[in-house]
């Protein structure tokens, strides 16, 4: 991506991305954005190749991608990599199965025990706090 300067200061520069200050600071930290100099003691300035490139974060960030994986995916950013960034894709493709499965499985879970907390009448103990009180 681009990163010639432009003419936004960093409250802009977040504003146009839809982030916060502390977000582009973060990400500079991180080495996810570059930090431009300034210019003779002036203020920074960001273009739009710098809103593009934390545009692009925030969406890695939706598809499950943690900071490290889209730092990656930075590095590959080129296009010449596809098979590299593909593998990257594969591994949290296979994350969010897993988790997937796990949330089906909790799913059921508490289903079931609601059901039978709605099956219970009187004074006994509930199905659901001494499934707790039981599981490891």
């Amino acid at each position: 991506m681009n990163h010639a300067r432009g003419s936004l200061t960093i409250g802009a520069f977040a504003a146009t991305a839809g982030v916060n200050v502390e977000t582009i600071r973060f990400y500079q930290k991180r080495g996810l954005l570059p930090t431009p100099e300034r210019p003779q003691g002036r203020i920074r300035r960001y273009g739009q190749g710098d809103v593009e490139r934390v545009r692009f974060v925030k969406s890695a960030q939706r598809l499950g991608f943690n900071l490290d994986e889209i730092g990656q995916l930075l590095k590959l950013e080129d296009g010449a990599h596809c098979s590299e960034a593909a593998e990257l894709a594969r591994q949290r493709l296979a994350d969010v199965r897993a988790r997937l499965s796990n949330l089906k499985r909790m799913e059921g879970a508490l289903s079931t025990l609601i059901s039978k907390c709605n099956a219970q009448h009187g004074e006994v103990s509930c199905p659901l706090i001494a499934a707790l009180h039981h599981s490891r």
